[in-house]
């Protein structure tokens, strides 16, 4: 089934599509067969889990990514990923359409309502917040590696319960790039990596926020600001910039929560067709990446779990008010509709699960794998890898 042919489909038919598809392919069973009502655990949650969550700033239609015609862009995901998993298809977000007003959503567990170009703070408690003030747990274990200097203040709400000294560190990969380059004479040969922001060019938020400067990140990486450098050189994309730092965190700091925001698919605003797919295909191969390199750290493997999820959709190629692939302003149930893979040592593997559920049901969801309270969510916890 073709993107044309939803149009006009509800939620629940675009995610049928989506469980037969994988059915077809993987073998996945339903999710019904071995869940019972609640699996909500009445135990001590232990204290040694970890969680990484990579999100995409740019979302990606089904007929490019779960759809016949569109399998051959996600080999790693169909491949090696959803068989360890269990895949939710009915991911609904009712919040704004901006990447950085849902993603700010996803991590408070609220849908946000704030200018998405503003420099501002979530107005609710994140994720990150609840995490180290129910636990208390130190600074160093929650990260965040965001796309563009428009996620500065992702990390820290302004909330008056919360807010500053309780978030996630920052840390802005192009921002870093855009100083280890400042005094040498070919950073214009790197400005591929520097874009800021797809969809509005011209937008340079002002930065705001606990974001970690580069020396700073030399520090606590214990990487040189020339071998950054030099290894930003040989990359072709800033996603894997941020999947290197990423790397690099869990290596030398070992968060408990790490959250990743990948934004290549993004560069669909450009109108160009091969680079929206090769922004797919290389988030395919990363996110295969970082599950690997979970499975490699010593502090990682076996007490890990994996969170994949798209901010939102894209529109159809047959709506007037929209410009298919290229945009994600019409508001329907294929811009609306995605998807979410969990995988770990505790979550049920190959199986689909297709009832709905909501972008905001993600950090409660945390809640009950750490044992915090995301009290100001209206999200739910997703009780089949809650």
């Amino acid at each position: 089934m073709r993107l044309a042919e939803l149009k006009g489909r509800n939620p629940r038919e675009i995610s049928r599509s989506r469980r037969d598809f994988l059915r077809a392919v993987t073998g996945a069973g339903p999710a019904a067969v071995l869940f019972g009502p609640s699996l909500l655990r009445a135990m001590a949650v232990p204290k040694n889990r970890k969680a990484v969550v990579v999100t995409f700033g740019g979302g990606a239609r089904d007929d490019e990514t779960f759809m016949p015609d569109g399998q051959e862009n996600i080999p790693h995901l169909l491949g090696e990923l959803i068989p360890q998993a269990t895949f939710l298809s009915n991911v609904v977000n009712r919040g704004i359409l901006g990447h950085y007003v849902a993603t700010a959503s996803i991590v408070t567990g609220i849908y946000e309502t704030f200018n998405n170009f503003a420099a501002v703070s979530p107005n609710n408690p994140t994720v990150f917040e609840y995490f180290r003030k129910d636990l208390k747990r130190p600074a160093t274990d929650a990260w965040v590696v965001a796309p563009s200097n428009g996620f500065a203040r992702i990390g820290e709400s302004g909330h008056k319960l919360y807010g500053p000294g309780l978030g996630a560190g920052v840390i802005l990969p192009k921002r870093l790039l855009a100083a280890a380059l400042s005094s040498g004479t070919d950073g214009a040969r790197y400005q591929h990596l520097l874009r800021d922001n797809y969809e509005t060019p011209l937008y340079a938020p002002s930065l705001t926020g606990h974001q970690i400067e580069l020396q700073q990140m030399a520090e606590l990486l214990k990487l040189s600001v020339d071998d950054f450098a030099a290894h930003a050189r040989s990359l072709v994309s800033p996603d894997e910039l941020s999947v290197y730092i990423a790397k690099q965190l869990m290596r030398q700091l070992a968060p408990s929560l790490l959250w990743v925001t990948l934004h290549d698919i993004d560069i669909a605003h450009s109108g160009t067709f091969s680079l929206y797919l090769d922004g797919i295909k290389r988030s395919d191969r990363l996110c295969a990446e970082l599950w690997q390199a979970i499975q490699k750290e010593p502090e990682y493997a076996g007490k890990t779990t994996m969170f994949i999820l798209p901010d939102f959709g894209r529109d159809s190629d047959i709506d007037s008010g929209g410009n298919g692939f290229q945009h994600h302003r019409t508001g329907d149930a294929v811009s609306r509709t995605t998807w979410m893979i969990v995988l770990g040592p505790e979550v049920k593997q190959n199986v689909v699960v297709d009832r709905r559920v909501e972008s905001t049901d993600l950090v409660p969801t945390l809640g009950a794998f750490f044992g915090f309270d995301a009290r100001f969510s209206t999200g739910k916890p997703i009780v089949e890898v809650a």
